[in-house]
């Protein structure tokens, strides 16, 4: 995890041992921790909801990645990315108690994260919204510090510039079709994982997956194409 998570100001008691286990390697030097890294998810949980902090550690090294990923491409800002990752993971802590076996806990965490990063995308589109009615409400003239964030190439990788577009692409097709293309080409969760995430009915799912993809795929060419001539 970045540098910038770990500087990040959040509140004392439960947000500074969930920030500790977003900053801190695992660290598999004993017995314990080496059973503990055996266990699947859903007995990490148990474990931790038994009193096992070392458990939620273990968990958190294996989704902060992951999930870094998921809500990146859904809201294309690191920076809130950032703050959202935070914040799953500290709900998670506040309610392991409410989580069941019944459901995998990988849909369970991606179920808050999402529903994190949806609220996040209805209010930016709020504030765009208000911010231009305040402009057409008044006729003043206002000078706006518009930051450069000009892209250059010879500064990246090849793997680099492709995620690049990629962004790019992911940020200009509707969020219905985002969420569940990143969910299923970027995240590989089957499409049932994918439908309890969403509460959306299979067909659904399926039917947005392969809409996003064909509009992704469009914008990816046009992208490419420009770029070529």
């Amino acid at each position: 995890m970045s540098k910038t998570l770990e500087r990040t100001r959040i509140p004392a008691g439960n947000s500074l041992k969930v920030r500790k286990s977003l900053s801190k390697p695992v660290n598999p030097n004993n017995r314990h921790y080496e059973a503990l890294l055996q266990m699947s998810d859903e007995d990490l949980m148990s474990q931790f909801q038994a009193g096992t902090v070392e458990a939620f550690d273990i968990l958190v090294s294996r989704y902060k990645d992951p999930l870094t990923n998921y809500i990146y491409r859904f809201l294309g800002d690191m920076k809130e990315c950032e703050d959202l990752l935070q914040e799953t993971f500290l709900r998670v802590y506040r309610n392991r108690h409410s989580y069941r076996r019944i459901a995998k806990y990988s849909t369970w965490l991606y179920t808050i994260a999402g529903n994190l990063a949806r609220s996040e995308y209805r209010k930016r589109k709020r504030r765009r919204l208000y911010s231009l009615q305040s402009v057409n409400r008044d006729d003043e003239e206002y000078e706006v510090e518009i930051p450069d964030e000009t892209f250059s190439p010879d500064k990246h990788t090849e793997s680099t510039i492709q995620d690049y577009f990629i962004q790019e692409a992911l940020r200009q097709i509707p969020e219905e079709f985002r969420e569940v293309v990143v969910l299923r080409d970027v995240q590989q969760l089957a499409y049932e994982e994918i439908a309890e995430i969403t509460g959306l009915p299979m067909g659904t799912v399926k039917s947005r997956i392969n809409r996003g993809r064909t509009k992704l795929q469009g914008l990816l060419k046009d992208i490419y194409t420009v770029q070529e001539e």
